[in-house]
């Protein structure tokens, strides 16, 4: 350990608590912009997996397309929200999620959420790398003209191949660095622009001027009263809840941003600008499928595969696939690696926990068809969400609150008696209290019948709950703590 590199005193520093992936990151090594969260947020919404929700919340609700857009919208204006005020602090210090979750939770305690955000960020990689090789199984159909016949696990033999490639793909690309990242990142986000605005031409083309009366009933569907407003909550908590694993653990991909501003900017125009351009394609493609093939599609792999086209059908499976493999690996491959890494510094590395998330995570995905989509888009979302949310709440009001905006960087490293972060043998118990009182209850509106009209809720009263019971048990330590 350098003095230099860690800007800690090394004499100080826990070894059980550090290891260099997880060491503050010097502004001179930081080099991301507001363009490349801009690109994390539009591979993000623009993944199979974003596209299907984001269709099928215009076919779910008995609502009106306006307000089934604007609920998209308001989604995405209230993660900007959230994601500001999570990717602060990772700016100003430049430290990940587990690290930044120390000055909360405690040194020790730190490692509940890292571990539950691992198993989230697992989970959803392997249902992630499932969804882009769907992409590849179309292009490797397309070009041999069969999926080979009857498989198993409701996979045919070219969809086993697409799943594996795509899986050691992205284990390379996450082993080359952040950076090999960041410029696959940066080609894939705006090229699957022109492919979506591409196929949405055809699809009008196609349908000539039967697109725009499909498109008028979607928009004449009603949903007054208190079920239209009911409806149209639900779907703002189901939106906000699909970006609820990038929103608590934003922290790991600030630090590599050089400005608080710059990433204000990306988050701008990345979230709320980005989902209303990218839900009004969506519209306009799903109500041409009803027009063409007499059903709405939600899958872009099923429209395209439909679309005699074999140029854009190569192009397209290409481009959904960089887009899902994208989001894949900023979203649900670094975050877990932090997470594992965090658990054991002296044993785990970054790459070592990237490499245990992607074998757990390929048992995940080779399930996604056969057993886990079974419980159904929505619910998954709201259900995944729901468990980590109570911790959103307690960082940002531990944060901003308890701490008044400042954090002592080198008690993150430290599990010496005394120092900030210690509490109880490493552990904030009150803390860890506000987190099972909140989580109780927002797993509850996913899980519990009697409560299922909340259901679409689950994150944001979780989130809210973890911060009010949070601040409820740490009276009297604002003031101590703020001027630590």
């Amino acid at each position: 350990m350098h003095q230099d590199e860690l800007a800690l005193d090394p004499s100080r520093v826990d070894p059980s608590l550090y290891n260099k992936d997880l060491a503050p990151l010097p502004h001179a090594k930081r080099t991301w912009g507001a363009f490349e969260i801009f690109n994390v947020w539009s591979n993000d919404i623009q993944s199979l997996f974003g596209y299907t929700l984001a269709a099928s919340m215009f076919l779910s609700y008995n609502l009106n397309g306006w307000a089934v857009m604007a609920a998209i919208i308001l989604s995405g204006v209230i993660v900007m929200f959230l994601v500001n005020l999570t990717g602060s602090p990772s700016v100003r210090y430049g430290i990940p999620f587990p690290v930044m979750v120390r000055a909360s939770m405690g040194v020790r305690g730190s490692n509940l959420p890292a571990l539950l955000r691992a198993i989230v960020g697992i989970f959803w990689y392997g249902v992630q790398t499932y969804f882009a090789s769907t992409a590849v199984t179309l292009m490797i159909t397309a070009l041999i003209g069969t999926d080979g016949g009857a498989g198993i696990l409701g996979l045919s033999p070219v969809a086993w191949l697409a799943f594996v490639l795509v899986w050691v793909f992205q284990l390379a690309i996450f082993w080359a660095g952040i950076e090999r990242i960041k410029h696959f990142l940066n080609w894939a986000g705006p090229l699957v622009y022109v492919v979506m605005v591409a196929l949405m031409a055809i699809i009008w083309w196609q349908a000539g001027d039967q697109l725009l009366p499909a498109v008028g009933s979607i928009f004449s569907s009603e949903g007054e009263g208190r079920g239209g407003i009911g409806a149209f909550a639900a779907i703002v908590g189901t939106m906000v809840a699909y970006f609820a694993a990038v929103v608590i653990n934003f922290g790991d991909f600030t630090r590599f941003v050089k400005t608080e501003r710059q990433m204000k900017l990306g988050n701008l125009l990345g979230l709320p600008l980005n989902v209303a351009f990218f839900s009004f394609i969506a519209l306009i493609i799903t109500a041409g499928t009803m027009v063409l093939f007499g059903e709405a599609l939600t899958n872009p792999t099923d429209i395209v595969e439909r679309v005699d086209a074999l140029p854009l059908t190569l192009l397209a499976a290409l481009t959904f696939f960089a887009a899902t493999v994208g989001i894949n690996l900023v979203a649900n491959f670094i975050p877990p690696a932090y997470d594992l890494a965090n658990l054991f510094p002296r044993h785990i590395s970054f790459r070592t926990g990237g490499l245990i998330t992607a074998c757990v995570a390929f048992v995940v995905g080779a399930l996604w068809v056969s057993l886990i989509s079974q419980i159904g888009v929505p619910g998954f979302v709201n259900a995944v969400g729901a468990i980590v949310a109570p911790f959103y709440g307690i960082i940002v009001a531990d944060y901003y609150v308890v701490k008044g905006g400042k954090l002592d960087v080198q008690a993150l490293f430290s599990a010496a008696e005394g120092d900030a972060y210690t509490y109880t043998n490493g552990w904030n118990l009150r803390a860890l209290a506000a987190f099972a009182l909140a989580a109780m209850f927002s797993l509850g509106t996913v899980v519990v019948p009697a409560m299922a009209d909340l259901a679409g809720f689950g994150w944001m009263m979780g989130a809210a709950l973890g911060g009010v019971i949070y601040l409820v048990l740490m009276r009297g330590q604002t003031a101590t703590a703020a001027t630590a």
